[in-house]
């Protein structure tokens, strides 16, 4: 006969005492171990979800040498390089072909510089991350100060104040803020550049006193030792890092402020108001730090974001990185080079996502399945 104890039927013992704060544990629930790997083999369907549609979805406008060398060529001259591509074979034989290319690390080859995609990556890739660095320090200098000091300050005039600042971040168009920063400090005011990674002196500099350049300009110029050149590496990001983090900001600054609050009305928080523990001792010591669990939670989504975005944002200050040359295959017609360039970042970010969800797994224990 099988006795039931007092710590079954309570829910005591270390086991309990072990349990997440969110409530307690599920009998059959997955540990970390299988929340971990759950999530890694989700970047799979994930990748290949996004390839057959971006496979399918250039195919529907033709065959991409038709499309970026159509009227541009003899009609003898065009068939004959279609047929050498293999792109008059039935669309089906080319995407089961294309896969068999991606798995071998092949991501194709762009028509209108005859470039391998691969190159193109490693190439400009850098002059992104650096964009997307400096957007994040941005949105992290932003955003969670003026959040944080939102639900300090909620209900209150300097509330709504914030409120409508982070939605019109998130609301206007990152050309346009670009634009209105460049017309307001560099065409009006003249304090910065409007346009490039770094002036023609500046880069002639690093390109000879850098050996094994980085391609992250500012590493580099740290690496030249010339403070006029590190000076002039910072001006030149300002406005597009400006233009592209405040985007972000806004999501912070929101999100900050609600948890903040949320986190102000829990029951502990609650009794350490009781024993008279003042509001900013509580907002600092109590609620601030729970409250930037979430934001590591998001960051995968901004980070795709981020990558969306420097699209238009590099365009808008000639800043030349994935972005600045996806728009010019764009303008080419240049198929192959958008389709590589897109599952390559597809990719990029279905990794980040999952080193983000591991990062949250780690901080928050009731991030399981």
């Amino acid at each position: 006969m099988t006795t039931t104890t007092t710590t079954e039927l309570t829910g005591s013992g270390p086991e309990a005492d072990a349990a997440p704060a969110g409530g307690r544990r599920r009998r059959g629930g997955g540990g970390l171990g299988s929340y971990l790997l759950i999530r890694f083999l989700l970047i799979f369907p994930t990748v290949f979800v996004l390839v057959t549609t971006v496979f399918f979805l250039m195919r529907s406008t033709g065959d991409p040498i038709t499309a970026a060398l159509g009227g541009r060529l003899p009609a003898a001259e065009l068939a004959a390089r279609v047929r050498e591509a293999g792109y008059d074979r039935p669309v089906v034989v080319q995407y089961v072909e294309y896969l068999g290319q991606i798995l071998s690390g092949d991501f194709g080859t762009t028509l209108s510089d005859r470039r391998p995609v691969l190159d193109v990556l490693t190439t400009f890739g850098t002059a992104t991350l650096e964009l997307a660095f400096y957007a994040l320090v941005v949105a992290f200098v932003i955003g969670i100060p003026l959040g944080r000091f939102a639900a300090y300050a909620r209900d209150r005039w300097p509330d709504a104040v914030l409120r409508v600042f982070a939605i019109l971040c998130y609301a206007t168009p990152v050309f346009f803020a670009g634009m209105l920063l460049k017309l307001v400090f560099s065409s009006g005011l003249g304090w910065l550049p409007a346009n490039g990674r770094a002036s023609t002196r500046s880069e002639i500099i690093i390109q000879t006193s850098v050996d094994n350049p980085t391609g992250i300009y500012l590493v580099d110029a740290i690496r030249t030792g010339n403070g006029e050149v590190v000076r002039d590496v910072l001006e030149h990001a300002v406005l597009p890092a400006l233009a592209l983090g405040l985007l972000t900001a806004g999501v912070f600054l929101r999100l900050v402020r609600t948890n903040v609050i949320g986190t102000l009305g829990m029951g502990y928080v609650e009794a350490a108001r009781s024993r008279g523990v003042g509001e900013r001792r509580l907002l600092r010591k109590h609620a601030y730090r729970p409250a930037l669990v979430p934001i590591v939670t998001v960051m995968g989504l901004q980070i795709a974001l981020l990558l969306g975005g420097a699209v238009l944002t590099e365009t808008t200050f000639e800043w030349r990185g994935l972005g600045f040359q996806l728009s010019e295959y764009l303008q080419a017609r240049d198929f192959v080079a958008v389709q590589g360039m897109v599952v390559l970042l597809a990719v990029v970010v279905a990794v980040t996502n999952f080193v983000v969800d591991v990062i949250a797994a780690l901080i928050d224990p009731r991030v399981r399945y």
